[in-house]
């Protein structure tokens, strides 16, 4: 999807009421990225949290946030419910897994706490591992279009 794909956004009436969005916006993006490291944060409410602020404030932001190389494809597959792809559920429980075990092993000496953490290890996986897998194959849709210059230079073959 190219950045002229995105029709016009209805912004915010107000300097102020921008501003306010757009820092909302931001701090939400920044624990989105936070939380793909500190595996109880949860990223993709932050990051859709994002998208809504940006969406609502700054044309040029949202644009970004949407079209951005490591964002974008898993925010817009999120909300438009296709799932999240196989490497990035492997990646996520994996670093999942291993920040609760190094956090209740090396962190936390009381037990009870400890169970915990590993519940809600348990429950993320779960969660994780029930969202609908994409395949970019059920999608043909999405696939790069070629130029009109690639298809005229691919007939003279």
């Amino acid at each position: 999807m190219s950045r002229s794909d995105y029709p016009e956004i209805k912004i915010a009436d107000t300097k102020f009421k921008r501003g306010l969005l757009i820092t909302a916006g931001s701090v939400s993006l920044s624990l989105g990225i936070i939380g793909i490291f500190v595996p109880v944060m949860p990223t993709t409410s932050f990051l859709l949290l994002a998208a809504a602020c940006y969406v609502r404030s700054s044309r040029r932001l949202y644009v970004w946030l949407i079209t951005n190389r490591y964002f974008g494809e898993y925010i817009r597959n999120y909300r438009e419910k296709r799932g999240i792809p196989m490497k990035a559920k492997v990646t996520t429980i994996s670093l999942l897994w291993i920040m609760i075990s190094s956090s209740a092993i090396f962190a936390v000496d009381v037990l009870w706490v400890r169970i915990m953490l590993f519940g809600i290890a348990v429950g993320v996986t779960i969660h994780v591992a029930m969202i609908k897998t994409y395949r970019p194959e059920d999608y043909p849709d999405d696939a790069p279009a070629t130029s009109a210059a690639t298809a005229a230079n691919s007939d003279k073959a």
